[in-house]
């Protein structure tokens, strides 16, 4: 795979929203930088947890609702910022318009492919951090590492391995057994 390439510069979402349906980017302040296809590894992290999560949500009979990429999230109009992380929780439904997400989700998951770690742990962590997300997770595979990010309140940032039992802070009691995940993977 290679790395993220910044392409031509937008503004507007209507120029955004003409870009081919096939094509899978993200949008950093007008930016365009193009997204690599996941591996194996990244496609069962994402399924593994958002089949926890969507299970977690149901049996509490929560309003909240998990997405997975492609899923759209308008951070900002002005310069234009859309991202496509790999995995979230959204609890304002007045933020859903059927075909995105506007506004910061409440819990974001990045899987860090191997052609661009900084992407998660600088670039991401920054737009996330300041547009209000709550809750961000990045999961390494290639290091075995999670690092978990909690920004309401007091800012938390831990990093578990993948042998640990994470709890998930938006939630009183939510933990995310990551060696059951681990074990399925091909590291």
């Amino acid at each position: 795979m290679s790395a993220i390439q910044p392409q031509p510069k937008i503004t507007t979402l209507e120029q955004y929203e003409a870009l081919p349906e096939d094509k899978r980017v993200e949008v950093f302040d007008g930016v365009i930088y193009d997204m690599s296809s996941p591996s194996q590894d990244h496609q069962t992290i994402s399924m593994e947890l958002s089949t926890l999560l969507n299970i977690y949500i149901k049996s509490k009979q929560g309003s909240c609702r998990v997405f997975h990429a492609p899923f759209d999230v308008k951070l900002n109009d002005t310069p234009l910022t859309i991202v496509q992380p790999d995995l979230m929780i959204v609890c304002d439904k007045d933020k859903l318009d059927g075909k995105r997400c506007n506004g910061a989700p409440d819990f974001i998951i990045e899987i860090v492919s191997p052609s661009n770690p900084s992407d998660d742990y600088i670039r991401k962590l920054y737009y996330y951090n300041n547009y209000g997300v709550r809750e961000y997770w990045i999961v390494d595979p290639r290091r075995k590492i999670v690092t978990v990010n909690y920004f309401d309140g007091n800012m938390l940032n831990i990093q578990y391995s993948f042998d640990s039992t994470i709890k998930v802070n938006i939630y009183d009691d939510l933990l995310v057994n990551f060696s059951d995940i681990a074990k399925l993977l091909n590291i």
